[in-house]
């Protein structure tokens, strides 16, 4: 998760375990605007087998995506779309029916939307061999055959039938990486969902990246040029993987360092 950072560096920010693993999230973004009801990313969910939820640490039993939409009154035939970052297993993965010996897998959120962009479908149909194991293989078919896929070409800032949603795109981690940003009333009340981008606050840190990322030092700029900006307008960052803060503003310390910023006035958002 810490790329050619040294141990005794990412240490600093998670406590591993015996065997140097380290608690992650996979936290969805659920948007309520007007009639429609949008799923930024599922999460991992259990689409694994037995043996592969224990290689990957997978710890959860049960769709806790599915219980944390029950929790709030919200059917999963309700969700209007479903927005995906990316096509990795552990955005995706909360996509599909929880596994069943013998059972071929199957899409869950069937009145939703699906969307990807161009870019992350491609790399998912033809995957390099250094990150095959990152995806699953099923899932592009299924979204095809589904009717329901809706691709946006690569660019796009806005799709019509998304009002309220602006989007951003990065290549540093896979290509065609989509990153949703809210937008609020005013500029300071935006969220950027960061996808891999940035997975957690440790990786606000410009230098810091994964040895999951296709190009590291792509991933530096693009990442530079995004928090720069939401720095700039005091907008809020979203975290899919941070075990604890959700979400939070941002701040250039000494050096122009960048950080996580919490205060009384804004203060960073907690998972509860």
């Amino acid at each position: 998760m810490f790329g050619n950072a040294p141990k005794a560096l990412w240490s600093r920010y998670f406590s591993p375990d015996a065997e140097n693993r380290i608690s992650l999230a996979c936290r969805a973004l659920l948007i309520e605007t007007g009639d429609r009801k949008i799923l930024l990313e599922t999460g991992i969910g259990v689409f694994f087998a037995k043996e592969l939820r224990s290689r990957f640490g997978v710890v959860e039993e049960d769709h806790v995506l599915l219980a944390s939409l029950c929790q709030l009154g919200v059917d999963p035939d309700e969700i209007t779309d479903v927005i995906l970052s990316h096509l990795h297993f552990d955005h995706a993965g909360g996509l599909l029916t929880p596994f069943v010996e013998g059972e071929p897998l199957r899409l869950l959120f069937q009145k939703a939307r699906y969307v990807v962009s161009q870019g992350a479908l491609a790399r998912s149909e033809k995957p390099h061999v250094r990150d095959r194991a990152s995806f699953i293989p099923e899932l592009p078919g299924l979204l095809r055959q589904s009717g329901r896929l809706h691709v946006l070409p690569d660019g796009t800032e806005r799709d019509p039938t998304l009002p309220g949603l602006r989007f951003h795109y990065s290549s540093g981690h896979t290509p065609g990486l989509l990153l949703t940003e809210v937008c609020g009333p005013s500029p300071d009340r935006a969220v950027v969902f960061a996808g891999d981008l940035v997975p957690g606050t440790a990786w606000v840190h410009l230098p810091m990246t994964m040895g999951y990322d296709r190009y590291p030092e792509l991933l530096i700029d693009e990442k530079t040029a995004l928090l720069s900006d939401l720095c700039q307008r005091g907008a809020y960052l979203f975290y899919t993987h941070d075990p604890k803060v959700a979400m939070s503003k941002l701040r250039r310390g000494e050096g122009g360092r960048l950080t996580a910023h919490e205060s009384e006035e804004h203060p960073v958002r907690r998972k509860l």
